[in-house]
Parts: C-alpha cells; structure tokens; sequence
C-alpha cells in the first residue's frame, strides 16, 4: 500500500482487480477461508485468499495440478447451509508427442472442503471414467506467510516475524512462523494417503486407476499457537459432527416461505450466512461482522445485526448484550478511545494487534454502540420479558447511560458528539466511518467534535428504553427523569438539525454547532428511533425517493447531487442493505408502509442477481439500469451480518409486527405485503414456550392474517 495511516482509517487497498468475481467463501469460529472456484488459494488480484486463524493467514497458498495443470473447471458452489464447498474437476488433454493421449474429462475429481474447530477438512475423490488404465500424477502445494489480517489488507510493517524451518514426516508437513509477539504460528497439514515425495512446500502423489475404479484420500489443515491445538479427527467424523452442529442452529429459527422463489431465496441464504457467522464463535451467540475483512467482534454490527433478527432469533440479541457488557470500558484511557461505560467497538486477536502496532486489540472508537446498546436491552426484554437477564446487566445499562450523560455530551450542550482522543484510532466515528465522510454542503470536511444525526435518534431511543426498563426495576423517578430528558433532546434535535430547504434533517452538526446540510441517509434513521416529528417523516419519507438518493436499488448514502457524491465510494453515494433495512423500518414506523415494501423488493432484487443470493455489506449506487445487475463494490465483506439480517428487519416492518411477551401476544399492526409477495408463511415463531404459524395473503389494499396453527398459550392480535 502507497500509504496507510490513521488518516486514511485503516484503509483498504486495492491496487488490482479481484482475482475473480465469485470467490467461495467459509467460516466456522474464529476461522474464515476465502478461494477460488477450483478450491485453490492463489497470490493473485487483491491477495484476499486463504485460510485464516484469528487474525492470521495459515494458509496463503494451496495449489492442485494433475499432469502438472491446474485440472479443469466443471462447476462448484457452496452448500445452501454454507456448511460444505464442493466442485467438480477434470482432466485436460494430456498429450505427448504432439498427439492426446488422455482426452479431457476422462478423470473426474470431486473436491469437497469445510471448516470446524480450527481444522480445515479437504477431500479428494479421484474417478477413473476412461476405458483403459490411468497413471494419475498428482500434486499440492502449500504456502504460509502468517501475515496479520491488517498486512493483507495494504499495510506495511518495518518488521516482521522469523519463519520457521518446515517439517516434515511421511503423511505431513508443518510450516511455523514466531511472531513479534512471541507466538508461534503453525499449520500442520496432514493426508490420510502418504504423498510419493514430499518437500518443504509440495506433496506429490501418485496412483494407478483402473476403468472405473475410484480413490478417495484427505488432506487436513489445522491453525496451531502457543495456546490452541485443534484436535484433528478423519474428514467423515468431523464432517457428521459439524453438520450436526449447523442443522441445530437452523432448527431455532422460524420458517418464511413465500410464493416468489426469488424471495425464499433470499430467506435462506440470508438465514445461512448470519448462522455461519455466528456458529462456533468462542462468543457464544455472536455474530461476527464480515468475511474477510471484518471476520471478528463488531460492537456496533453486533448490536443491529441482533436487532433486525430480534423477532426471529432472540437469542442472538442475549449474547450480543452479554459479551459486550463483559467488555464494557471501565477507566479513561485515550489510547484506545476506552471511557467508563462505553461499548466496544472492535476486538483483534493478531499479531499486530498483540503488539499495539493497530489500536484495535479492544477498541472503543464509536459513538453509537453504547446508546444502541441500551435500545437492544429494551427491544430484548419486549420481545422475551427476561427479567433476570435485565437485572443481570443493569449495573453496564446504568454505566451506558451515564456515559452518554458524562463522556458523551462533552461539551454539555445536550447532544452527543465524538472527537478522536487518539492520533491512532478512527477519526470518524460513526458508522460511515471513512474519512471524508462528514462534511458540509461545499464538501468541506467537517470539524469535530462531531454530533451525528442518527446517534441523537439512538440516544432518544436509548433514554426511552432505559425509562422502561427503570420502571420494571422499580425506579419510578429514573423512568420519569430519562422520559423528559428524551422530550427535551427531541426538541432540541428538530431546532437544529432540520433543514427546511432539503426536507431532511442535517446529517451532523460540527464544532462550531453549524448543520453540514447534505442529504444522506443518515436521516432515515431518525426514522427508525423515533425521534422525528410526524410532519418531518412525510417530507422525509418523499426526499428519500427522489432520484437525488434512490437510484433503484435502494436508498444511497449520499444524494447525488452533493458535492462529494461518487456512487463508487465507501460511503459517499453507496448502498448499504442494512442501513436500508433502518430506513424501511423506519417508514413503516410512521406509516409508510409502501415505502418500506419498495425497499424490500429492490434488495430482492440485488439478492436475485447475485451469485448465491447472497447480499454484500454494499454495492455501488450507480443507477439501475435496464437489463442489468447491481455494480458490486470491489472490497465488500461477503457475507456480511448485518447486510444479511437486513431481510428480517424488513419484513417485521412491513408486517407490522410486534412481540409482547409479558402477554404472550403476537401483534399485527396493519400488516403490508409488497406486490411481488402476495403470499408469505412463518411458521414457528416462538414466544416464550408457545410457537404459531401464520399465513400472510394480500387482498386488494390488506392483508389477511390466518393462524394455522398455535402451541401452547399464544395471542394473536391484527388490526387492519
């Protein structure tokens, strides 16, 4: 990378293309792989290839030739579940002489790869589909260079660890690397058929198949340190054992099915992938944000990942509160953004991270995550009534509130602002966290300390849900004091924030307490908490479908006639699902439900277009064209948790759908179905210990609400 500083926030490069569109992606735990088609992990395009530990790439290299080329690509996908990758190889022509010999297709390879337990699992099956002997050469090589997440992202390092001699015996070879920090790295990769030779970075095979005779054998690659040594078992045990594990997680889950295919679709994939990022996390119940880039604790993605899939999967929202309550700050420390009572943003566990190289071992640079954190507290106890939970974490719900009161509002002026402590750390601070993010209606960057639009909405909501929650602990004069303090903060929030002439709030107010008047999607979430005045919505609700910001995909961050729009950039004109699923749930708050259901078709759309279904953390904003799909953004985290949850969160909008769980009442709050779902289906939603299905039909201007079947004591309220 040219340059990569705290100025240019820790920046991803991109100095060549990706080295294909549709790279295969995996997860389990703290493990993520990224590969090509074939399986192979190759130095090629942005060098975002290969099996990575905790922070570390063990694995930068894994290339398979049969008669020494790379075998041909007949097809290969990964599991609806995301579980198993699988793909189907061939032959070339082999020739010799001038003449073909073995003709291509007479070898076929089933390759098949999955992640458990700090082990990746590679089976070859080899296929002798030819009508005479086959003399089958074979050969994998393997590379390791233990670079940090942050290395392979562009930055550079003055130093790096010392690589250790490779060893080898008859059936593996370990390749090791002593970090700077002291921890040795090791990746042992053991086959259950020895290799003929074996080198310090290749295992050649070779083996004689008969007209129809098969061979299978397996490769295991397990990341190793100081403190961790997976325990490798055969590829059939740990295959069951992991499948086991994936389908347990599905079984907790409602089922959503619609008469549009593209939609269920959608619902699957999207069930998949919050499930793979989430499963075998060492915290449990947590979702991790996005593969590759992002593949570890997020406090903020955490946080709204476990809100948009809240009605569905609880459980998620438990653990997202649990683990970030164990982390919440305790002391001043400027080095790493910490102030009693804020929430973390962003754990890593690499090397550079260890050594301090990174400020980001246990972050605290957001100004969002510790209001969203008590809006999550509330929305969970709404949804379970687990009171038990509530009180067990009260003391860090008390401690978030007061952070916003103390540390938050730093110059007393009622709002929420954030200004970088640290010349290490994130400059901006909210959730478009680029740079050049925050600025004026001339483009001029905006002056901290800065106050954010959407984190005064979250502050509004946090001190409403901190008022519920005061009054079931039994402190009436809190609950009283936090409602005014959230009265006055609307007010105050509508005097300076609206911006008569753009129809839309400012997205931030900068040192100076001048508005940057720019349209952005920011905005949208005053939306979401609440915090809007009822008028402002509907002149809101319209700005945000002008062209100027709905290109046809879904809402831009930035509209296009502001002064730094590029539909290209990270956060200047982009579209971001879930920051359109905040937005959709917004507007059916207040009523417009037509507006939610266009979102929740446009990102039906995208997830139509895509290979796997798959919706990125963005896509491009450029605008929608005949004919064609999105523009994808070259270095989005796919899967992404949030981008993923995003469907959920829209649906619960659209249907109108609440959760009361003291009265174990399900209600529907004049429930809205877009014109592309005329028909939709959730069966086994839980609340409590009883479970409903539901069916969901449109007629003309409503929609029909049909119960089909109910366990146990459950209430279902539509009102229409």
């Amino acid at each position: 990378m040219d340059e990569v500083n705290v100025s240019q926030q820790y920046y991803i490069a991109t100095k060549s293309s990706p080295a294909e569109e549709h790279a295969r992606v995996l997860k389990y735990g703290a493990m993520f792989a990224v590969f090509d088609r074939l399986g192979d992990i190759r130095h090629q395009g942005m060098g975002e290839q290969g099996i990575f530990f905790n922070g570390t790439r063990y694995v930068s290299e894994m290339l398979v030739r049969l008669w020494n080329e790379r075998p041909l690509l007949l097809s290969s996908t990964i599991e609806p579940n995301n579980f198993l990758f699988s793909a189907d190889l061939a032959n070339l022509d082999v020739s010799r002489g001038g003449n073909v010999v073995i003709h291509r297709g007479t070898l076929h390879v089933l390759r098949s790869r999955f992640l458990w337990r700090g082990v990746a699992y590679d089976e070859f099956r080899f296929a002798n589909y030819g009508l005479e002997e086959l003399s089958v050469p074979f050969s994998i090589r393997f590379a390791a260079d233990f670079a940090d997440i942050f290395q392979v992202r562009g930055m550079t390092r003055e130093r790096i660890g010392r690589m250790l001699s490779p060893e080898s015996g008859p059936d593996f070879l370990v390749l090791g690397c002593e970090g700077l920090d002291g921890v040795q790295r090791r990746t042992r990769i053991q086959v259950t058929q020895a290799p003929h030779e074996i080198s310090n970075q290749e295992m050649l095979f070779h083996f004689d198949l008969q007209p129809k005779d098969e061979i299978t054998f397996c490769v295991s690659m397990a990341c190793e340190n100081d403190s961790e040594r997976p325990n490798v078992t055969d590829f059939s045990r740990a295959m069951k054992h992991a499948e086991s594990e994936t389908k347990a997680a599905n079984c907790s889950l409602p089922r959503l099915a619609s008469s549009n295919s593209r939609f269920n679709d959608w619902i699957r994939r999207s069930s998949a992938d919050v499930e793979m990022m989430t499963i075998g996390n060492p915290e449990t119940n947590y979702p991790y944000a996005g593969v590759p880039w992002f593949s570890t604790v997020f406090g903020r993605d955490g946080i709204i990942t476990a809100l948009e899939m809240l009605w569905v999967e609880p459980a998620l929202a438990k653990g997202v509160l649990e683990f970030l309550a164990s982390t919440q700050a305790i002391a001043v420390d400027p080095t790493n953004e910490a102030e009693p009572g804020k929430i973390l943003h962003e754990m890593r566990h690499g090397e550079m991270a260890n050594l301090n190289e990174i400020p980001f071992a246990r972050y605290y640079g957001t100004v969002d995550a510790t209001p969203l954190f008590i809006m999550l507290a509330g929305a969970y106890h709404d949804r379970t009534g687990d009171h038990a939970f509530i009180q067990q974490i009260w003391p860090n719900i008390r401690a978030a509130i007061d952070w916003i009161d103390n540390f938050g509002d730093c110059d007393g002026d009622g709002f929420v602002e954030y200004a970088a402590h640290s010349q290490r750390g994130l400059v901006q601070q909210g959730w478009k966290d680029s740079n050049d993010s925050v600025f004026h209606a001339d483009g001029s960057i905006a002056e901290p300390p800065i106050a954010l639009c959407e984190v005064q909405g979250y502050v509004y909501a946090a001190k409403l849900a901190a008022a519920r929650l005061s009054t079931i602990m039994g402190d009436n004069q809190a609950a009283a004091t936090l409602q005014q303090q959230a009265a006055k903060l609307r007010d105050q929030f509508e005097d300076a924030f609206w911006c008569k002439d753009l129809d839309i709030y400012a997205m931030a107010l900068d040192g100076r307490k001048r508005p940057c008047c720019v349209r952005t999607s920011n905005a949208g979430h005053s939306l979401f908490t609440g915090i809007a005045r009822e008028d402002h919505a509907r002149e809101m609700a319209q700005t945000l479908f002008t062209e100027d910001l709905y290109g046809g995909w879904g809402i831009r961050t930035l509209g296009s006639r502001e002064a730094r729009y590029n539909p290209l950039s990270y956060h200047n004109g982009s579209v971001w699902p879930h920051d359109n699923a905040l937005i959709a749930s917004g507007l059916a708050r207040y009523g417009f439900k037509s507006f939610a259901g266009k979102i929740l078709l446009a990102l039906m759309d995208v997830s139509s277009m895509l290979e796997l279904h798959r919706l990125p953390e963005l896509f491009c904003g450029l605008p929608r064209r005949q004919g064609e799909g999105p523009t994808l953004y070259p270095v989005a985290c796919a899967p992404q948790a949030w981008a993923s949850a995003a469907s959920f969160m829209m649906i619960e909008a659209c249907l109108g759908l609440t959760i009361h769980a003291a009265d174990n009442r399900v209600v529907f709050n004049r429930p809205s179905l877009p014109e592309g779902i005329p028909q939709l289906s959730i069966r086994g939603l839980r609340v409590g210990e009883a479970t409903v299905d539901l069916l969901f039909e449109r007629q003309l201007d409503t929609v029909r609400v049909q119960v089909l079947e109910k366990q146990g004591e459950i209430e279902v309220v539509a009102t229409l």
